[in-house]
């Protein structure tokens, strides 16, 4: 999701105002810019049972809590689909683009999971703008999203986003 004026986030952190952009002009004037941090969240089991049900992705490696304790990853891990859908809910928390009515998901260039998210562990969503470029009736952003866990030495998830503004 884009925050866009008007449209009300889904997830706000009450210590941390999103990073406001007015305008075209502006956004295009931050390409290549790192435009901020999200909170952390804790990745909680009950997460990945829900999203294990809601996707019906119940492999032993999510849901399994002892075997996989004896597993590859030493606990159980997040899908790695569980830790890209919580840019909707973290990315307002580090931006917000004003003058325009409507944000949509147009979908992703390349999505890649290069570490494990564990159960009970804390990620954060880094937002990089990386192009804006117009498109009928409005623009196209392209946004690196970049999921890290607190202390690996990897993110656990890049995603090149794409979202269409329109005034």
């Amino acid at each position: 999701m884009v925050e866009v004026s008007g449209a009300r986030p889904l997830c706000h952190a009450a210590d941390m105002a999103p990073r406001t952009i007015n305008g075209l002009d502006e956004l295009t004037s931050l390409v290549g810019e790192h435009l901020g941090y999200s909170d952390w969240v804790e990745i909680t089991q009950d997460q990945v049972n829900a999203f294990a049900d809601a996707t019906g992705d119940h492999q032993w490696i999510h849901v399994d809590v002892e075997k996989a304790k004896a597993g590859p990853f030493k606990a159980p891990i997040a899908h790695g689909y569980l830790t890209l859908s919580l840019g909707p809910a973290l990315s307002p928390q580090v931006y917000r683009i004003d003058g325009f009515s409507m944000g949509v998901n147009y979908g992703a260039d390349k999505i890649r999971f290069p570490s494990p998210v564990p159960v009970g562990s804390k990620l954060r969503l880094g937002v990089k703008l990386l192009e804006v470029s117009e498109v009928a009736g409005g623009i196209q952003t392209k946004l690196e999203f970049a999921f890290e866990v607190e202390g690996a030495a990897k993110p656990s998830c890049v995603a090149e986003v794409l979202f269409r503004l329109y005034q």
